[in-house]
């Protein structure tokens, strides 16, 4: 037991409070730094652990680090008996609880070991290994980033670095970022580990069964990533280490960071916060965070042309105002009366459609493709996106004929133009019209390939329609896979 008590101040700035946990004659205490206000974490050692000076050592140079994914160690000292770690206090969930509703959906699982392996290449490169890659190790906090707990600190304390050498290390931490990815695709841990809190996967002959084969929909190259990282495919070229992880985890999208006024100050103290061994916070697991509501369009070009209108107003009445006081009157012109044929041009000007809705749209699938994203792509702004699935070939990794983007206008409409921002994402692509949005009912107007960039379609001659459906058939390379993108739809029609 620790010789420490709840109320012990340490450094006469750290106060403990609550004992989190114990384990491997450690124990991590909730604690309140006085000086700054604000709470952390501190680890304190029965007198009988033997590592103390190791473990302070770990914890000066885990202290040096710079990768902000990586919890951040305030103080270590072995003074007078009595040796601690002072680190920051990591509030939000773990990857296990994460995974407590089942497998995360497949990038966005992925988007978390990614970046918990680029804070490892990181710590690797300065000499530092964790050695204890679990999925309670794992965060994304309650300020939307991810937190790698542990690295340096865990490896002494569990005396697990001693006599490996550093290619050694570097392997022993890929297998567990792998482990991690593995059960971040599949709810699954590729490890009779019993203390991890996840079942173990299930087993083919004398290997784990793949993700793809404990988990459906689970995109080719992750599959074969993780595979090759646990070496769950005879011949296929092993990872060794955090580096080549990071490397191919580079394309996988990330979740974006929380803006500002979303992040609680430091010295804020929640009322049910999450230890940083893992225990459950409030806060919604990743893949169920909503957009950022945005400013409309409609709105702000209303706003422009007041301003407009106002300043028109001003520059008359100085003009008349002017005029007068010279003693003459300012010249008006006088309005040219318009022709039949200005007039019936002025009529059949085209307008904006409003688009009422959309949706990610996979008929022949699991019946939506990123539905989440959908919204993005009618936001009015060209900095997002709705973006596929990334698959393991152009045809959709002989998954299925095609993926789309399904456009309700609200009401029937006799379209005439529709300007859609690719990106430089690429592919093959036909727009489809249709009153209803089955997929029996909906017709393929034109067919373009190769679309990249801002692309403008004529739509004249087009039946009268309520839906519009950008359809995707052939994907354009994208990382280590294929996905496409739209960033931006606008749709035109005949006024009156």
């Amino acid at each position: 037991m620790s010789t420490v008590e709840p109320g012990t101040r340490l450094a006469d700035r750290f106060r403990l409070e609550d004992r989190v946990n114990e384990s491997a004659g450690a124990t991590l205490w909730k604690a309140i730094d006085e000086v700054l206000a604000r709470p952390v974490a501190v680890h304190t050692f029965s007198p009988d652990f033997e590592r103390q000076h190791e473990v302070v050592i770990a914890a000066r140079a885990a202290s040096r680090l710079t990768d902000p994914r990586l919890t951040q160690v305030f103080d270590a000292a072995d003074e007078d008996g009595v040796a601690y770690v002072v680190s920051e206090w990591v509030s939000g969930e773990t990857l296990l609880d994460l995974l407590s509703a089942g497998p995360l959906e497949a990038e966005r699982g992925a988007a978390l070991v990614a970046e918990a392996a680029e804070a490892m290449a990181h710590a690797h490169a300065h000499g530092l290994a964790h050695l204890n890659l679990t999925p309670n190790r794992l965060m994304w906090t309650s300020g939307n980033t991810v937190k790698l707990l542990g690295v340096g600190v865990d490896a002494a304390i569990l005396d697990a670095a001693d006599g490996l050498s550093e290619q050694e290390l570097a392997h022993a931490d890929a297998q567990g970022l792998g482990r991690l990815l593995y059960a971040a695709l599949t709810g699954h841990w590729p490890s009779p580990d019993d203390e991890c809190g996840l079942p173990e996967a299930p087993r083919d002959d004398d290997h784990y069964c793949t993700p793809r084969q404990v988990t459906a929909g689970v995109p080719g190259y992750l599959d074969t990533i993780a595979s090759r990282i646990l070496g769950l495919r005879r011949g296929a070229e092993p990872m060794d280490t955090p580096e080549e992880i990071a490397e191919a985890l580079s394309s996988v999208p990330r979740p974006a960071p929380a803006s500002v006024s979303t992040v609680p100050p430091a010295v804020e103290l929640r009322s049910e916060p999450v230890d940083t061994m893992g225990s459950r916070s409030a806060m919604p697991p990743i893949i169920h965070r909503p957009p950022p509501p945005r400013r409309s369009p409609m709105l702000s070009r209303f706003v422009l042309t007041v301003v407009v209108l106002l300043a028109m107003v001003v520059v008359g009445v100085g003009a008349w105002t002017l005029g007068k006081s010279l003693g003459t009157e300012p010249a008006v012109p006088s309005a040219s009366p318009s022709t039949p044929a200005e007039e019936g041009q002025a009529a059949g000007k085209p307008t904006e459609v409003k688009i009422a809705g959309a949706i990610g749209f996979d008929p022949l699938g699991d019946g939506e493709e990123r539905n989440e994203l959908a919204a993005l792509a009618i936001d009015g702004s060209a900095t997002t996106d709705w973006h596929t699935e990334t698959y393991g070939g152009p045809d959709f990794g002989r998954l299925k004929e095609g993926v789309g983007l399904l456009l309700d206008l609200g009401k029937e409409t006799r379209l005439t133009q529709a300007v859609i921002d690719f990106g430089e994402s690429g592919g093959t692509v036909e727009l489809r019209t249709g009153t209803s949005p089955e997929p029996g009912s909906l017709k393929t107007f034109l067919t373009r390939k190769d679309v990249t960039g801002k692309v403008t379609f004529d739509l004249n001659g087009s039946s009268a329609t309520r839906y519009l459906l950008v359809w995707f058939t052939e994907l354009p390379p994208h990382g280590q896979g294929y996905r496409t993108m739209i960033r931006d739809v606008k749709l035109m029609a005949a006024k009156g």
